[in-house]
């Protein structure tokens, strides 16, 4: 079946799982599993142009000063520190440098009727979107702002489309009144970057409940540093599934990375078909935290392949890891030359898994992977793994209960055990790994 991009628009998440409460030991293998044909099957026939959710409300059509400074994001590297303040305040005497790409400017004060300026910008992300063309950067103030968008603009490898929150976290999309869509964002543009945002489902007020948080289905994509949580929750366990980021080939998507983001609280409890981090292409998978999944917390599926997980932290949910091929879209498998480094997997039911059809050329380094109730490890085509620590990473609060801290502890065994093979030059938030003291297994280093 071939997609017709513009207008095709229902979110159905086809992630087999990597066990269920009948299957105590080994999981269920995808062929058990009934096939789903997509993350996104088509069958709503929503139109991308459709119209947008409920208008937010207006503020007074100005914004503050301060309101698009770029603050929360650690020690970024100098290019992502580049794109991220394309604008920052010159050094003399406050005046603002001018602007390196073309800007528009999203915050709860304004209103979208505005051009979309610093000081008469735009209310919604939606708005912006409408507008943005290769190499535009929207640069969202903090505030709430209702969730639903629907993005499809394209960027060039030279001239990315980013959608950017000033303050980490500080742009909150929740759900709207009447919900039309089953994503919080869904975004078909290729050379696009979603950062620094918190999509919360939790307050659902009606129509369509969220399963999916952030989804993408183009190439070259980037979700980097974003709070994603309280995703397909207070909704029956069904195939149809869910994820809180997902990153889909059914478009012809490939190469999309996420790194650096929080996702926890996806899925009602015992389902395996919604997932945390489900990746159905190439990419990279990196430094994010992961805790409270139904399911996988990262899951690889359909035609992922040559995919590079490195430095998770992954907690309390059903799969830590799924490394696995099946019910194609655009090839025959298997899922190979994919390289897990450096991962926690701990205090899941079930460790590290391939399932479904997977290669030879797979690797697995340096991962602390440790009380998994089921088991630690399942890897076919005779695989080992090196390196591994199997011991209790030694979390400041565990991820169980509550708001866990899954920093690591001054006598951690995870302490200068990764190796620095395809790790990020930073962590999670955006501290720089110390080569010199050694790179620590994890999301966070020391």
């Amino acid at each position: 079946m071939k997609p017709i991009i513009m207008f095709i628009l229902s979110i159905t998440l086809a992630a087999c799982g990597g066990g269920s409460s009948s299957a105590p030991v080994a999981p269920i293998p995808p062929a058990e599993v009934e096939p789903e044909p997509s993350l996104l099957t088509g069958t709503e026939g929503d139109a991308l142009a459709a119209d947008d959710a409920e208008a937010d409300a207006p503020g007074s059509g100005a914004a503050g000063e301060d309101e698009f400074a770029i603050v929360g994001y650690g020690d970024l590297p100098p290019a992502s520190k580049a794109a991220l303040a394309a604008e920052q305040d010159a050094p003399d005497g406050g005046r603002r440098a001018a602007p390196t790409r073309p800007t528009l400017y999203v915050s709860p004060n304004g209103v979208d009727t505005n051009p979309g300026s610093a000081s008469r910008p735009f209310r919604s992300i939606a708005q912006a979107a409408r507008i943005a063309q290769a190499g535009t950067r929207v640069l969202v103030a903090p505030g709430t702002y209702q969730g639903g968008l629907r993005t499809s603009a394209s960027g060039r490898a030279d001239a990315r489309i980013s959608f950017v929150s000033s303050r980490k976290w500080g742009a909150k999309l929740v759900p709207p009144k009447n919900a039309p869509n089953k994503a919080a964002w869904d975004n078909r543009g290729s050379y696009v970057d979603v950062t620094g945002f918190e999509v919360d489902g939790s307050n659902y007020q009606g129509g369509k409940h969220w399963t999916l948080g952030i989804y993408s289905g183009g190439s070259f994509d980037l979700i980097r540093n974003n709070h994603v949580h309280h995703i397909a929750q207070g909704v029956g366990c069904s195939s149809s599934g869910g994820a809180g980021i997902g990153i889909d080939s059914y478009y012809g998507g490939v190469q999309a990375d996420v790194i650096a983001n929080l996702v926890h609280d996806i899925g009602p409890a015992g389902c395996r078909f919604v997932q945390g981090i489900y990746v159905s292409t190439s990419g990279r998978v990196k430094n994010n935290v992961v805790y409270r999944v139904a399911e996988g917390g990262i899951h690889l599926w359909h035609d992922a392949h040559d995919v590079i997980i490195t430095n998770n932290t992954v907690s309390a949910s059903n799969t830590g890891i799924i490394v696995g091929g099946g019910n194609f879209y655009r090839s025959k498998g298997p899922n190979d030359r994919t390289a897990v480094y450096s991962n926690i997997v701990f205090d899941n039911r079930m460790g590290i898994s391939e399932q479904g059809k997977t290669g030879r050329n797979n690797s697995y380094r340096n991962n602390l992977v440790f009380q998994n109730s089921s088991y630690d490890w399942h890897l076919k085509n005779g695989l080992t793994h090196s390196g591994t620590v199997s011991a209790a990473p030694g979390f400041v609060v565990g991820a169980r209960e509550g708001r866990p801290d899954l920093r690591l502890r001054a006598a951690s065994p995870a302490i200068g055990r990764a190796t620095p093979l395809m790790a990020e030059s930073t962590d999670f938030d955006g501290r720089p790994r110390n080569d010199g003291a050694g790179y620590d297994i994890g999301a966070f280093q020391h």
